[in-house]
């Protein structure tokens, strides 16, 4: 399920990346034992009263400018204005309404979206209604005074902001299976994309770095729908360095965000690279389905068990997300192309399904047996009880005495002897340990 987006945008110098760090601040995330996995700098999530939503930062608008990175900045703030369910327009108290601030509010007029109005560094609280009096004129309602620095208003802005998305944006889930091509530039996505619909949906070029929106293809295969979101190469940050391109990343995560499995691309003649490890974190950390696709197999050469081979040095390469299947294919030969469909198909299956509490607590007893929990300074380990409380990612709740002696070894032990009972194969699954209360001491 998609969460509505909020786009904080404004002219340079306003505060916009200090009110980011505090809206996302406070917001305690899990942390994989992944190595790598981290978002991009200007695109995160956080909630507010139970709302989740995620927040986009942009650079600073000079709306007439001739100068190539401002003008890029300024492309890449209509971008976040596009994705944005509500526009959060900054503009600065302590030097008052400017020219600059006039020219950002025509252009989010014609946005046609709900913008909320926020003056920053409005310090004092008693002079805050003589210093947003100026910013009536823009037309945007009664303007927000804050300060980011300070904290000040940050509870009320948040409530303006909450209030602004439109009620069904909160778990949006539109009907088949979204299914987000990831990968490197040039691997194949687009092409792949094209070759299942039998159409030039997208642009197809040899150059790398073509695609640089994401592009939402409706599918129908077997009866079933899907949706194909064709998204941007992820590169290096070092090899980032144009503020379009920066954005066309942070498309590709909200993709990643929004979609149902993410399918892996790979160059089967480079292998699976760091920055292929990494994008596999972005979907592992995201919960969702994940398939790897090797592409260009019909440019390796063959021998006995080359596949297997193959796909034993991916799994081990991937040890947080073995899980995942891998296809080979060549999409220029239309190799197993729709293996890739039928597996998704199966990954989707897998992120629902829901196992009853009685064959999952015999599964966890039998683990026990076999394998003594841990302990620490005489006190060992007890699980008393495990229910599924979630699925897509499936959710497993433990109710165990201290979650400090719950070991990520003995994590990873369960969840292997849950995956050899129960078919989820292409899913991340995740465990959430609740003590009982009076028994750590």
């Amino acid at each position: 399920m998609s969460k509505p987006i909020l786009a904080i945008v404004g002219r340079p110098n306003v505060g916009k990346s200090t009110l980011f760090n505090r809206l996302i601040g406070e917001r305690r995330a899990i942390v994989e034992d992944v190595p790598g996995v981290t978002r991009d700098r200007i695109y995160a999530e956080t909630e507010w009263n139970g709302k989740e939503f995620a927040v986009i930062d942009t650079g600073g608008i000079e709306v007439r400018t001739d100068d190539t990175i401002l003008s890029q900045m300024r492309d890449q703030a209509v971008m976040a204005m596009d994705m944005a369910d509500v526009i959060l327009f900054m503009a600065d108290g302590k030097e008052g309404l400017t020219t600059a601030d006039r020219e950002v509010a025509d252009l989010l007029r014609r946005t046609g979206k709900e913008v909320i109005l926020v003056v920053n560094k409005v310090d004092s609280p008693s002079k805050a209604y003589e210093i947003v009096l100026d910013f009536y004129e823009l037309g945007f309602g009664e303007p927000v005074p804050i300060s980011a620095a300070n904290m000040t208003n940050i509870g009320d802005l948040l409530d303006r902001i909450v209030e602004g998305f439109p009620e069904d944006s909160f778990g949006r889930s539109d009907e088949g299976v979204h299914i987000a091509i990831i990968g490197k530039p040039n691997v194949g996505k687009s092409s792949l994309v094209n070759a299942l619909t039998k159409q030039k949906r997208v642009i197809v070029s040899p150059i790398a770095g073509t695609t640089r929106d994401t592009i939402d293809t409706p599918f129908t295969y077997k009866d079933k729908e899907y949706t194909l979101i064709d998204t941007a190469g992820l590169r290096k940050k070092s090899k980032v360095n144009d503020s379009i391109e920066k954005f066309s990343v942070v498309r590709a995560i909200a993709a990643i965000e929004r979609c149902d499995i993410c399918v892996l691309m790979i160059d089967a003649v480079e292998g699976l690279t760091e920055q292929d490890k990494k994008i596999a974190g972005y979907a592992h950390e995201a919960g969702k389905g994940l398939l790897i696709v090797v592409n260009k197999w019909d440019l390796i050469e063959k021998e006995t068990n080359t596949m297997r081979d193959y796909e034993r040095k991916i799994k081990a390469e991937l040890l947080f997300a073995s899980y995942a299947p891998v296809v080979f294919t060549s999409v220029l030969n239309k190799l197993r192309i729709f293996d890739i469909i039928e597996r998704c198909s199966r990954i989707a299956e897998a992120r629902s399904m829901r196992i009853t509490t009685g064959k999952l607590n015999s599964i966890i007893e039998d683990a026990v047996m076999m394998r003594q929990p841990p302990s620490d300074k005489g006190r060992r380990l007890k699980i008393y009880y495990a229910a599924q409380i979630g699925t897509k990612p499936p959710l497993f709740s433990f109710s165990i005495n201290d979650r400090e002696l719950m070991h990520f070894s003995y994590a990873r032990y369960l969840e292997n002897k849950i995956r050899e009972a129960f078919d989820f194969e292409g899913t991340s699954i995740k465990f959430v340990w609740s003590e009982r209360r009076g028994e750590r001491k």
